[in-house]
């Protein structure tokens, strides 16, 4: 029980990063780095007490110094994607990176939060590491200085609770999420095919080539996009379906049914061979699940094999291209207004 710190490595500019591993009585533990504010290790109990890691990840800082499929990373000041790399606030446009196919996606690859080193700070009674950054005015595009920061708790009852809390001196986009890829069978034990999904949705955000949302929620009733039951995730993952061959797969985003503002269960994962349940909650109005159907094949943490839908993501965040759509609630936030939000993994 307690919180430990150590070295994790000389980031290419010179500068350390360290490693810090808050473990619970419960025997779950969770590892987090500065350098990114990323999530390294989650490491979970079934009922029989066998503990696995269950998200992907590297061993070392290098790793995720490239970590081009952004492994467990802090994605800011904007996830996912901007259509045509541009937005206006009050008139004026703001150009950001124009990374994947004319559109911004994640902020910045590399200069994005997940390639910057962050202050932390040990909550040894919270049993939480908090990161802390300055992201200036103008950073990758983006207008006002915005403090940041990222709380990873480790709660009671087998959870990780991740809080962001942020303020800018001007006007500006927010949105932050974390891009950790799960396997409740472990971060080595392959296609996440057999997991079954439940996402508490009615609707998700229809999508242009590209990704790009159109602005309009479509009804997920009579299509394979319905997980409001349980389902396997591969029963029509490749289903004759255009919004899934568009991006080879499951990389949506699901309009919540739950009150925006208020922390609620969103969605759950189940690997009935492993023996494990994972909860979502949140109190965001989306969630992207991302079926890792571009995961490029590499070596990962242990010498672990890395593949295509060896994993799945369920980023908690405002809908993609928001700030461009407005029949979507917006992530704009005034000068001086507080920027809060929080999400919980949860485990049993």
């Amino acid at each position: 029980m307690g919180i430990s710190k150590k070295e994790f490595g000389v980031t290419k500019d010179g500068r350390q990063a360290y490693l810090y591993t808050i473990t619970g009585e419960n025997g779950m533990e969770a590892a987090v780095t500065d350098f990114g504010a990323i999530l390294v290790k989650l490491i979970v109990p079934d009922a029989k007490g066998e503990k696995k890691d269950l998200v992907l990840g590297y061993d070392d800082l290098a790793g995720y110094e490239e970590n081009g499929c952004f492994f467990g990373a802090t994605i800011g000041r904007s996830a996912n994607r901007i259509g045509g790399a541009a937005f206006q606030i009050d008139g004026v446009t703001y150009s950001l990176a124009a990374n994947e196919n004319g559109n911004n996606l994640h902020t910045d690859f590399y200069h994005g939060f997940h390639k910057v080193l962050w202050d932390a700070k040990m909550l040894e009674e919270e049993h939480a590491v908090r990161f802390s950054y300055v992201s200036p005015d103008g950073e990758n595009g983006f207008p006002g200085t915005l403090k940041i920061s990222v709380t990873y708790t480790l709660l009671p009852d087998m959870g990780l609770q991740i809080t962001y809390d942020g303020v800018s001196d001007k006007k500006t986009l927010i949105n932050v999420t974390n891009h950790s890829y799960f396997n409740l069978g472990g971060h080595d034990a392959g296609s996440i095919e057999d997991e079954k999904m439940t996402i508490y949705a009615d609707g998700f955000a229809e999508i242009l080539p590209g990704a790009i949302p159109t602005g309009r929620i479509l009804p997920v009733e009579g299509t394979p996009m319905d997980f409001r039951r349980a389902k396997r995730i591969g029963d029509e993952i490749g289903a004759d379906y255009e919004q899934l061959t568009l991006v080879q797969g499951y990389d949506h985003n699901w309009a919540l049914n739950t009150a925006y503002g208020k922390v609620e269960k969103i969605a759950q994962v189940e690997d009935e061979k492993a023996g494990r349940v994972m909860e979502v909650y949140s109190d965001l109005p989306g969630v992207q699940f991302y079926a890792g159907n571009c995961i490029t094949p590499q070596t990962g943490k242990g010498g672990a094999h890395y593949d295509k839908r060896c994993a799945l993501c369920l980023e908690t965040q405002y809908f993609p291209n928001s700030i461009n759509t407005p029949e979507f609630i917006q992530p704009v936030f005034e000068a001086g207004q507080a920027y809060h939000t929080t999400t919980i993994y949860k485990f049993r």
